[in-house]
C-alpha cells in the first residue's frame, strides 16, 4: 500500500492526538498496513563496486533519530554483507524509486522492518542468481556469507563485486516472494553499530543544511514583526541597500490572515529579507532596519490574557464532548472520596540546536534546493504552490538537519528561501538566527485542564472527568493542541469524560517531539499520582489495578462513543505492555525498597504513545531552597520484538529524557503589543551538562513489530520528576515550568 500524508497523519498522530484518523488497530497491523509502493527495487538501493565495498541509499530524512544508520542496516542484514564494508549515500527525494521518504511520528521503523529487508533479500537473491547462472548450477545450491556467494559442492565463490554488473542487469524479484533470515542469524540487526556520521559531526565537516556552499551562494534572513504575521508599513530600505555588501532588500507581504485558527502551513509571514554577501554582512543590516509594523489583530494576545480566559472556560459547560461513557456526574455524586485539581502547561519552542534554513537556487523557471526538512514531499508541494510552478520542476536534494523534534516536518523556511531564489535569480541560502528561530516557532500549544476523579471506600477509581482548555476556533483545535478520544486513562475509568474547549489564537502551533503526549501524559500521571495518594495506595500498584479493569467498548447502542470521528486506537493500547514497562522499571529503581526521607523522593510514570510503550522512574532531591537535583533516572521500554541497533536505541532513551527534563524549565510567553518574550537558550533552557543525571536504559521484547523511538522516551520524565518532588517535599507540582511553581533546577 503506498504511504501517503492521510496515512501518515494516522500513524504519527500530529495533530497531538487531536482528530481521530481511523487509526491502526494494532501496532502489527499497522506497520503492515502502511507499506511501500510494490515497484521498490534492490536496484534502487544497492551499489556494489568491484572492490566489494557497497553503498546504501538512506531514503529517509536524518535530524538525528538515526535513519541513515537503521533503514540501511536492515538492507545489508539481508544483503548479507559486512557493515564494515557499508557506505550509506542520502538520497535526493523521489518517492517512485524510494518509497516513503520522511522522518516523523516514529513511523519509519514499523513502515521500514519488513519493507526494507525485503530490499536486501532481493538484492542477496539477485547475486545468487547471477553466480548461479555464471556457474550452471542450481541457485538453490548457492549461499552468502560476508559479501560472497559460495557453491560448497564445487567449491566455487565469488564476492558480489565480481558479481555486480549481471546481478544489476537482471530483472528484480517480487518482493514479497524472497525469503527472510531467521533472528537467529542477525549480525547487523541487534549489533551496535556507530552513526554512520557520527566522525564527520565531531571532527566538524560539512554535513548539515547551515554547511550548504554553491558557486556565486548569497546569503538571506528576514526580518519579522515582534507580533505574528504584523505587516511592513515603512522602513529605511534606501539606507539599508548602501550597506556594504546587501544585494538585495525585498519587502515580503505575505499571504497570512491572522484569525481564531492558524492551519498548520499558514503560508509565508511577511517582513523584509536581506541578502548580502555574508550572513554576517545581512545581521549586520537588519541591526540598522528601522521598521513601522502594522502589527493587527494579534497585537492584543497575552499570557495573562490566556490564563484569565481559560479559568472562565473551566466554569462554563464544554464546548465539545471527545468521548463520554457512563455516569460520570453521578459516579462523582456517590464516590466515598473526589479528588479535583487544575493543572496548566505553557507553549514552548522547538529550540532546535541548528536554526531553520534551506539553500535555493531559481535558474530557467525551475527550483532547485537542498533542505533539512523532514517532509520534503509536503515542501516541494508547498513551494511548488506558493511560486506557481510544478512539483516536476523542483529538485530535492535531502540534507542533514541539526534537530527537528517536529519543527521540520513544517517547510516555511524552504518557502521563503524560494521565494527569495526566484526574485534575486543566483544562489541563495537563508538562515535564521537562534533569536528569529525562537521567537517565530511553530509553538507546541499550552494547555489547561480541569480534572475530577471519584474513589470508592475501597479506594478504586469510579470516575474521571477530564475538560481540556486549548486554542482554536469552533472547529478546530491549534496545531497540536487537539486530543484523542483514546487518550489514557480513557476506557479504563468506569466511568470517563473527556471535553474540550477553545480559546482563539492568532499564533502559530505545530508537533513538538510526542506530539500531544508530552503534555497530556505529564497532567494525567501527574494526577494519577495525586489521586492513588488520595486513596492512600501506592502509586505503582494503584496504577496496575486501574489497567486491569475491563477495558470500556468503543460503541455504544450502536452510535460511536466519540460522535463524528473514528476512535484513534484503544484497542492499540494493550495494558500487558503497559503493565509490563511499569514493573520492570520499578524492579531495575528498586522502587518496592524506596528510601523514605526528607527532602528526596521517588517518581514514576508511564506513557503509550506511536506504537511505543515507556516507564521512567526519577530519583529527586530538593534543598531548602527549593533547588531540584535530578539523581537517577531508569526508564523502561516496550518497542516490540528487536532493538535494530541497541547503541542508537539507548541514546534515544538518554535524548527523550533529556528533552523531557528541559521542557520542565521551558516557557514562551506572550505580552501584549510585544509578542513573545524569550528569544534564546537563556531563558529558554536547554538542560546543562551538569544537570544531567544518570540514565539507565532496559527493555522488555515482546512478540510485535519493531516500532520507532523518537517519541515515546520522552513523555513520562515530566510526570516521574513532578511526582518525585511531591514524594520529597509534599508539595504538588500542578504548573510548569517549575519555576512558576516555585521551583528550579540545581
Amino acid at each position: 500500500m503506498r504511504i501517503d500524508r492521510r496515512s501518515f497523519l494516522q500513524l504519527s498522530a500530529l495533530a497531538g492526538g487531536g482528530l481521530a484518523l481511523d487509526l491502526y488497530r494494532s501496532p502489527l497491523a499497522a506497520a503492515q498496513r502502511i507499506g511501500d509502493p510494490a515497484d521498490l527495487t534492490p536496484q534502487a538501493f544497492i551499489k556494489i563496486a568491484p572492490d566489494g565495498i557497497v553503498t546504501i541509499m538512506a531514503r529517509a530524512s536524518e535530524t538525528g533519530q538515526g535513519m541513515r544508520n537503521m533503514l540501511p542496516m536492515l538492507i545489508a542484514e539481508e544483503l548479507d554483507v559486512d557493515w564494515k564494508n557499508v557506505r550509506v549515500e542520502q538520497a535526493d527525494l523521489d518517492e517512485k524509486k524510494y518509497g516513503p521518504q520522511f522522518s516523523g511520528g516514529s513511523a519509519n521503523t514499523p513502515m521500514g522492518w519488513e519493507p526494507m529487508r525485503r530490499v536486501g533479500a532481493a538484492g542477496r537473491q539477485l547475486l545468487i542468481t547471477a553466480a548461479a547462472q555464471t556457474w550452471s548450477v542450481p541457485a538453490a545450491e548457492c549461499t552468502t556469507e560476508a559479501g560472497h556467494v559460495l557453491h560448497k559442492a564445487s567449491g566455487k565463490s565469488a564476492s558480489y563485486g565480481e558479481l555486480a554488473d549481471k546481478a544489476a542487469a537482471l530483472p528484480p524479484p517480487a518482493l514479497n516472494s524472497v525469503k527472510l533470515k531467521d533472528p537467529k542469524d542477525y549480525h547487523i540487526i541487534g549489533h551496535s553499530q556507530a552513526g554512520v556520521d557520527t566522525h564527520a559531526i565531531v571532527t566538524g565537516k560539512p554535513l548539515f543544511g547551515i554547511d550548504v556552499t554553491l558557486p556565486g551562494m548569497l546569503y538571506a534572513a528576514i526580518e519579522k514583526a515582534p507580533v505574528f504575521a504584523g505587516k511592513v508599513k515603512t522602513a529605511n530600505l534606501d539606507q539599508i541597500k548602501t550597506l556594504p555588501g546587501v544585494r538585495h532588500v525585498l519587502v515580503i507581504d505575505g499571504t497570512i490572515a491572522p484569525a481564531a485558527f492558524t492551519p498548520w502551513e499558514p503560508g509565508m509571514e511577511p517582513g523584509i529579507a536581506i541578502v548580502a554577501d555574508t550572513w554576517w554582512q545581512v545581521q549586520k543590516a537588519r541591526k540598522q532596519l528601522k521598521v513601522e509594523w502594522d502589527l493587527g489583530p494579534a497585537t492584543g494576545q497575552s499570557s495573562e490574557g490566556f490564563e484569565k480566559r481559560a479559568a472562565e472556560l473551566l466554569q462554563a459547560p464544554p464546548a465539545t464532548t471527545v468521548r463520554k461513557y457512563g455516569d460520570v456526574d453521578g459516579a462523582l455524586k456517590s464516590s466515598a472520596k473526589v479528588v479535583e485539581a487544575t493543572y496548566q502547561y505553557p507553549f514552548i519552542a522547538h529550540a532546535t540546536m541548528e536554526p531553520q534554513g534551506c539553500t535555493a537556487h531559481w535558474t530557467d523557471g525551475k527550483l532547485e534546493m537542498w533542505t533539512t526538512s523532514t517532509l520534503p514531499v509536503d515542501g516541494r508541494g508547498l513551494v511548488a504552490s506558493s511560486l506557481g510552478i510544478k512539483e516536476s520542476d523542483i529538485v530535492t536534494h535531502m540534507v542533514r538537519g541539526g534537530g527537528s523534534f517536529g519543527r521540520r516536518l513544517q517547510n516555511d523556511y524552504a518557502v521563503e528561501a524560494a521565494w527569495i531564489a526566484k526574485r534575486i535569480g543566483v544562489p541563495v541560502k537563508l538562515l535564521w538566527s537562534r533569536e528569529d528561530d525562537i521567537a517565530h516557532d511553530p509553538f507546541r500549544p499550552g494547555g489547561t485542564v480541569g480534572l475530577k476523579a471519584g474513589l470508592d471506600a475501597g479506594g478504586k477509581v469510579t470516575a474521571w472527568r477530564h475538560h481540556l482548555i486549548t486554542y482554536g476556533d469552533e472547529k478546530h483545535a491549534a496545531s497540536g493542541g487537539g486530543i484523542g478520544a483514546d487518550t489514557y486513562p480513557s476506557g479504563f475509568a468506569p466511568a470517563y469524560a473527556l471535553y474540550t474547549s477553545a480559546q482563539p489564537l492568532m499564533l502559530r502551533c505545530g508537533a513538538l517531539r510526542a506530539p500531544g503526549d508530552n503534555a497530556y501524559c505529564w497532567v494525567a500521571q501527574s494526577f494519577l499520582d495525586e489521586v492513588a495518594h488520595a486513596a492512600g495506595r501506592d502509586p505503582l500498584e494503584f496504577q496496575l489495578d486501574l489497567l486491569s479493569n475491563k477495558r470500556a467498548p468503543w460503541k455504544s447502542d450502536g452510535k460511536d462513543a466519540v460522535g463524528d470521528h473514528e476512535p484513534t486506537g484503544a484497542e492499540a493500547l494493550i495494558p500487558e505492555r503497559f503493565k509490563g514497562v511499569l514493573e520492570l522499571v520499578a524492579e531495575k529503581s528498586g522502587w518496592a525498597k524506596r528510601a523514605k526521607e526528607p527532602g528526596r523522593g521517588m517518581g514514576i510514570a508511564a506513557w503509550f504513545c506511536h506504537l511505543g510503550y515507556f516507564a521512567e522512574v526519577a530519583d529527586v532531591s530538593v534543598d531548602a531552597n527549593n533547588k531540584v537535583t535530578v539523581h537517577h533516572v531508569w526508564a523502561a521500554g516496550d518497542v516490540g520484538s528487536q532493538i535494530i541497533n541497541p547503541r542508537a536505541a539507548e541514546s534515544m532513551g538518554y535524548g527523550g529524557v533529556i528533552d523531557g527534563l528541559s521542557e520542565l524549565a521551558q516557557e514562551i510567553t506572550l505580552a501584549e503589543g510585544r509578542g513573545v518574550q524569550q528569544s534564546n537558550y537563556h531563558n529558554h533552557p536547554i538542560l546543562r551538562m551538569k544537570q544531567v543525571p544518570p540514565i539507565d536504559v532496559y527493555w522488555r521484547r515482546t512478540d510485535y513489530a519493531p516500532t520507532g523511538l523518537g517519541e515515546p522516551t520522552l513523555p513520562p520524565i515530566l510526570p516521574a520528576v513532578t511526582n518525585a518532588i511531591f514524594a520529597a517535599t509534599g508539595k504538588r507540582i500542578r504548573t510548569i515550568p517549575l519555576q512558576k511553581s516555585g521551583f528550579s533546577w540545581a
